[in-house]
This record gives structure tokens, sequence and C-alpha cells, in this order.
């Protein structure tokens, strides 16, 4: 008994001692818990967006909910895709003698299915009121005879098919979040046990530069990072048969890119750590917000103040740019701002990490 609570009196003070570990324990799960509560309880009644053409009955247009969907009226179908992009439409619809074509922008294949049950419970409402209309005329006027089209549906997608799912819509998302959270994970390790292993220290003790440091680390490190994105990337797309409608290159680069910054933030955070423990408590404060502002869930569910925390979260330009290109197949004109955001948080950290070795330097 005497021993068991030598034990316990021991781990409470060392816990206790350890101020960081302590707040991390307590507060990491709040943090965690608030922006899930910020995420899942924003404004989730998001309308649909629709276009089409003034060729639609306008009885079908009325018989879409008004709390549902948003309608965008254009004269004529030309250039349709172009439209879907510009006004960021779910769908356009237009009419072809007695069908309804709808075209599905199909980036989220759960907002096409939406599409089409409104669509089919549209139709349905609409024959329904002819019909009764019909009824009520026939005893007044039986020789009147009242035409209906039966419409038809025939779809088409703009990005994948009719087999999409939602999975394919957060892949892109999913590699460079794997991307992010290993090279992160790693490299913060390995500075930590370049600290306690003294190797760092002997370093700062020779007239290397701390510029000098930082890039070689970057280049070291960031030679594994290309090697683990380049087997993620090219696993995901032979192994598993993930599509990719864009250019193969611009995928790499952009993983690429994604790596080197997990690597100047998995090594700036780590001179905040003391041990490899501690650089573990970090994931709850750096890699899990932003699972929630990457795409994953979509941003538009979520009340504007709440997007602009994305802004902040390098992540969330990564999947903006791998969603462009893999599923969108858009070119390097696309995803120029996403890189060039990314390259300044490159460039951000890295300089911080060259200031940050200044605590360790001791002559």
């Amino acid at each position: 008994m005497i021993q068991f609570k030598a034990v316990l009196v021991r781990v409470i003070k060392e816990i206790i001692r350890d101020k960081r570990t302590l707040a991390l324990m307590l507060l990491a799960p709040i943090l965690i818990l608030t922006l899930m509560n910020l995420v899942f309880n924003s404004n989730t009644d998001t309308k649909l967006k629709l276009g089409v053409t003034t060729s639609v009955p306008h009885k079908i247009i009325q018989s879409l909910p008004n709390s549902k969907v948003s309608i965008y009226h254009y004269q004529n179908s030309h250039n349709h895709t172009q439209k879907i992009q510009a006004a960021n439409l779910d769908a356009f619809v237009t009419r072809n003698k007695n069908k309804l074509e709808i075209t599905y922008e199909n980036e989220d294949p759960t907002k096409s299915a939406q599409v089409k049950s409104l669509f089919a419970n549209a139709l349905l409402a609409s024959n329904i009121k002819e019909l009764s209309a019909t009824l009520k005329e026939m005893p007044l006027q039986p020789s009147t005879k009242r035409t209906s089209l039966n419409f038809k549906i025939k779809n088409s997608y703009l990005y994948g098919n009719s087999n999409s799912t939602f999975f394919d819509k957060i892949f892109p998302v999913l590699i460079g979040f794997f991307v992010f959270f290993f090279v992160f994970l790693i490299s913060g390790i390995a500075l930590i046990r370049e600290r306690t292993s003294g190797t760092l220290d002997r370093l700062l003790a020779t007239p290397i530069r701390r510029s000098q440091l930082v890039f070689g680390y970057l280049a070291g490190y960031g030679l594994f990072a290309i090697l683990q994105t380049l087997l993620i990337v090219l696993f995901a797309i032979y192994i598993l048969q993930v599509e990719i409608v864009g250019n193969l290159f611009l995928v790499l680069l952009t993983n690429i890119l994604v790596a080197l910054v997990a690597l100047v933030i998995g090594l700036f955070v780590s001179t905040f750590a003391n041990s490899e423990f501690q650089m573990m408590q970090f994931i709850p404060i750096i890699v899990v917000p932003q699972v929630f502002f990457s795409g994953i869930i979509p941003l538009d569910t979520m009340a504007h103040w709440v997007k602009f925390i994305s802004y902040l979260l390098p992540l969330s330009y990564a999947g903006d740019a791998l969603t462009d290109v893999m599923i969108k197949g858009q070119g390097l004109n696309a995803i120029a701002k996403d890189w060039l955001i990314l390259l300044v948080f490159l460039v951000i950290f890295t300089f911080l990490n060259i200031v940050g070795l200044k605590r360790y330097r001791k002559v």
C-alpha cells in the first residue's frame, strides 16, 4: 500500500510540475469540442443553387421548395458549363421537348442526389396538380382535352459520373491531410531527438548560421517528405484506382508543397515541446482543427465568421487546390492562388524557425 501511494504521489506531482502537459490535457479537448460545436451547429440550411432556362415549365419550378433551393434564371442553355462554374451552381436545368436535361456540377455527389430527389418530387407534384385540375374540369367541359407532357429526366455530370460518391469528393483532401499529418509529426519528433541527444547544441556551437541549419534540415527532411508524398499519391492512383481528371504533375507538386509547409510547421512547433510526448500533445491543437476546415466538411454550411478560421489554416488551401485538379481537372491558373498562399506559409514559418533557434544557441 505504501508503494502504491508513493507511485501515485510521484505521478501527480510530475504532471502538476509539467504545466504545459497539464494545460494541453485540460484545454485541448475543450478546444476540439468548441470547434466541433461551431462546425456542426452552424448555418446548416444552405440552399441548393439551381440554374434554369425559360423553357422549363413554371409549374415545375413552383413545385420546388423555396426553403431548399435558390433559382437562377437564364434565357438559354448556351455555355451552361461556364454558367455553372461562374455562379457555383449545383445543377443547371433546361428543357428539350418532353425531357428535362439536368447537368449536375457533382463536385459534391450528395448535393446531386438532393437535386435528383427534389426534381423527382417536383414532377410528381406537378403531375398530381395537372390530374386534379383535369378531373375538376371534366364534369363541366367534357369535350375539353387538357394536354400535358409526361416529362422525363436526362442526367449529365460536369465532374465525375453517376457512380461518384462522397468519398470521391473528400479523397483529394484526405491525401493532403495524410501528407501534412505524417510529415508534421515526424519532422517535429526528429528535431526533438536532435535536441535531447545534444546534436543540436553541438551544431550551434560551430560557426554555422541559423539559416543554414534550418535550410539543411528542410533539405534533408524534405527529401524524405517528398518520397513519402510520391508513395501516397502513386499508391492512391495505381493501387486504389483513384481517378485524377487533371494533371498528375500538378497533384504531385501540390502535395510536395503541402509536405514542405508541414515540415516547417512541425519544426517550429517542436521548439515548444520538451519531449516526444509533448509533441504528440500538439496534434489536437495544430492538426485536428485543420480537418474541420479543409473541405471534408462543406464550408458553405458554416456561418461566415466561422469560415474565416479556414483562411488561417494551410490545409484548407491544399484541399482547394487538390480538389480543383483531381476532381475538376483544372490547371495551374486555377490553383496558382492556393500555391501562393502555401508558399507564404512556407516562408513565414521558415523565418520563425530561424529566429526560434536563438534560444538554443549558447555561444
